[in-house]
C-alpha cells in the first residue's frame, strides 16, 4: 500500500503506546508484526489510549521514522490538532472507524425505541399511570446524519420496521437501505418532515453545531432526536429548550456537550429525554473488534492487504 503521496510506508517494528494493552499486543503479533519498545526501530505506532494527544505528539516528534499510526476510536476529534499539524508529513494514519458500528447502531435503534415509547418518563414513575402516549417506529420517516459504518448497520436494524430512511452526507452517494441521499446543504430541506433524526456523524469543524436552535425549530412537532455520535454536534442550551417547551417528543443521548453532564444539568430532568453515559460501545465489545483492527492493519503495514478505517486527514475523520 502507498500513502497519498505514493511512497510506501518502510516496514518495521511495531510500538504499542501509552501502555502495552496485551490483546492489541497479541493482534500485532498474530499478523506477523514485531512488538518492541518504542524506539529507533520502531516504524509502526498503535495508541491504545482515547486520550493523551500531547504524549502521542511528542513520541512522533521524537520519531520522525514513524511511518504508521494507528488511533483507537472510531472519532478522531480527541487528536484533531495533531492530525492537522501532520497532515502533509506522508504518515499513514488509521482509525477504528466502522469497527464499532454494530454495537453503536444497536445502542441507536435502543434509544429510539426507548423515547418512542416514553420509557424515560415511564421509569421514572413511582405509580401506575395508565395513558395513550408513545409512538412506533414503523413506518417513520428518518434522517440519519453521517454516511459510515453506524449508518450502514443501522438502516439493516431498521429495515424490519419499513422506515423512510433519508442519509445525509458529505457526497449524495447511495447507501444500501436508504430511500434518498443528500448533501448537508440539503440538511435543512429534509428535516422539516422527520420523524426520527439520528446523529452518526464525526465531529469536525465543518459538524460542530450543525444541530441548532434553527434545525430543531425546522423539525414537525412531536419529533425525536437520537445522537450516538459527539455531543459537539448539538446546540444543548437549544435542544434543553426544545424538550422544555414539550414541542419535541424526546431525545435520546448517549454523547452530550459536556460531556460528562454535571449532575445539575437541565437535561437529567426532562422527562423526554433519555441518558447514556457514553456507553453505546463498552470495553468488552470494544476490546476484540479493535484487536481485530489492529491485526487488519498490522498486516497492510508488511503489504499484506489494504488499510482500514484510513483517516482523511484534510476531512478531520
Amino acid at each position: 500500500m502507498t500513502d497519498a503521496g505514493g511512497a510506501a510506508p518502510l516496514v518495521g517494528a511495531v510500538s504499542v503506546l501509552p501502555h502495552a494493552d496485551p490483546s492489541v499486543v497479541a493482534a500485532v503479533r498474530r499478523a506477523g508484526g514485531e512488538v518492541v519498545p518504542l524506539g529507533v526501530r520502531t516504524r509502526g505506532l498503535v495508541w491504545v489510549a482515547a486520550s493523551g494527544a500531547g504524549e502521542l505528539e511528542d513520541a512522533l516528534t521524537r520519531h520522525p521514522q514513524v511511518e504508521w499510526v494507528q488511533l483507537p476510536w472510531a472519532g478522531v476529534d480527541a487528536f484533531a490538532g495533531i492530525l492537522a499539524r501532520y497532515r502533509d508529513d506522508g504518515r499513514v494514519w488509521t482509525s477504528a472507524k466502522g469497527s464499532y458500528a454494530r454495537p453503536v447502531a444497536e445502542h441507536a435503534l435502543m434509544l429510539a425505541l426507548s423515547v418512542l415509547r416514553e420509557v424515560p418518563r415511564r421509569a421514572r414513575a413511582t405509580a401506575w399511570e395508565a395513558d395513550e402516549r408513545g409512538r412506533s417506529l414503523f413506518g417513520m420517516r428518518v434522517v440519519i446524519v453521517g454516511g459510515g459504518g453506524i449508518t450502514e448497520e443501522l438502516l439493516r436494524l431498521l429495515a424490519p420496521f419499513g422506515v423512510h430512511a433519508t442519509v445525509v452526507r458529505r457526497r449524495a452517494e447511495p447507501v444500501e437501505g436508504a430511500a434518498r441521499t443528500v448533501t448537508d446543504a440539503d440538511l435543512h430541506e429534509v428535516l422539516v418532515d422527520a420523524d426520527l433524526v439520528v446523529l452518526a456523524a464525526a465531529l469536525t469543524e465543518r459538524t460542530r453545531g450543525m444541530i441548532g436552535a434553527p434545525e430543531l425549530a425546522l423539525l414537525p412537532d412531536g419529533a425525536f432526536l437520537v445522537n450516538i455520535a459527539r455531543g459537539g454536534l448539538v446546540d444543548t442550551d437549544a435542544l434543553v429548550a426544545e424538550l422544555g417547551s414539550g414541542r419535541l417528543g424526546g431525545a435520546g443521548l448517549d454523547v452530550t456537550d459536556p460531556e460528562p453532564l454535571p449532575p445539575l444539568h437541565p437535561l437529567w430532568g426532562l422527562d423526554n429525554a433519555l441518558i447514556t453515559p457514553h456507553v453505546a460501545d463498552t470495553e468488552a465489545m470494544t476490546v476484540p473488534l479493535f484487536a481485530e483492527r489492529v491485526a487488519a492493519n498490522t498486516a497492510a503495514f508488511l503489504g499484506e492487504g489494504d488499510w482500514v478505517g484510513r483517516v482523511d486527514l484534510h476531512a478531520g475523520y
